[in-house]
């Protein structure tokens, strides 16, 4: 126990001095886990306040995904067609890239590739095999309510939309916790966040490809937004931290790198988060 009590102590500490050196505005929730294996505040910041969270909700569009598949009416391997109006010009990730449409792909990839280079076409392709409306109604079935997409004219488009840092931690360690989804789909929604290919830029990036291995994370950016969540394995692979991380008008608005304010101080947090969960 002195150990977990001494962990949230220094992530809180940490986090204090992290966020307020970066400035601007901050909601996060952080949680490390008991001895009893439940999770224990650490931070709570403003963690209600309802946030646009980005590419962040990608995670979630992830969760109904895979919720349908769960149900039987959906399968990993099924293709979906890339055509070229489904291809966001400009966006994140790697479609864009391709210049060869129509083109086929399977739901796994998109799955993929949605979770880790967060390419923006596969939110669309996503949108193919589970409606806007099926993914809000599943987020909210399992008790997130405030983590939504905003759906658009046609079903099967939408934009990524809102949650807290607090439904985001739920989530995230619902997922860690094996209660959101079922074993298979777990295991491969925390294998591609682990993935060495994952967002490296921002908690994972002073750590060792080992270490990086113990932290499913997702992050997500736009305009002066820059919001990162994720869980910290132990060694022996047990969850021991959750986080969500979410942060507003630190300036440097146009720098998507790893320099910017509130991304440097995720790097800093990130170690801190693995050093103080390692025994």
């Amino acid at each position: 126990m002195p150990v977990r009590t001494n962990a949230r102590a220094t992530v809180r500490a940490a986090y204090r001095r992290r966020s307020r050196t970066a400035g601007g505005t901050w909601h996060a929730y952080v949680s490390v886990t008991g001895p009893d294996g439940a999770p224990t505040v650490a931070v709570d910041d403003d963690a209600t306040a309802t946030v646009q969270a980005y590419s962040v909700n990608k995670v979630a569009v992830a969760v109904a995904v895979l919720d349908t598949v769960d149900r039987g009416r959906l399968a990993l391997d099924r293709t979906v067609e890339v055509t070229a109006d489904l291809v966001v010009p400009g966006g994140d990730g790697v479609f864009g890239l391709d210049g060869a449409y129509p083109s086929r792909v399977t739901v796994g990839h998109a799955l993929a590739t949605l979770l880790t280079v967060s390419d923006d076409t596969a939110v669309r392709l996503c949108g193919l095999v589970t409606p806007a409306a099926e993914i809000n109604d599943v987020l909210a079935a399992k008790g997130f309510p405030d983590t939504r997409v905003e759906p658009a004219a046609d079903p099967h488009r939408f934009h990524l939309g809102t949650t807290t840092a607090r439904q985001t931690h739920d989530l995230l360690w619902a997922l860690a916790a094996g209660t959101l989804l079922s074993p298979a789909s777990t295991a491969y929604l925390l294998g591609v966040l682990r993935s060495p290919i994952a967002y490296t830029d921002g908690i994972r990036r002073t750590m060792s490809s080992d270490e990086r291995h113990r932290v499913a994370t997702k992050a997500g950016w736009y305009a002066d937004g820059r919001h990162e969540a994720g869980i910290v394995f132990d060694p022996a692979g047990r969850p021991a931290l959750t986080y969500a991380l979410f942060a507003y008008g630190q300036g440097d608005a146009g720098n998507l790198g790893a320099t910017h304010p509130a991304t440097h101080a995720r790097a800093g947090l990130g170690r801190t988060f693995l050093d103080a969960t390692t025994t």
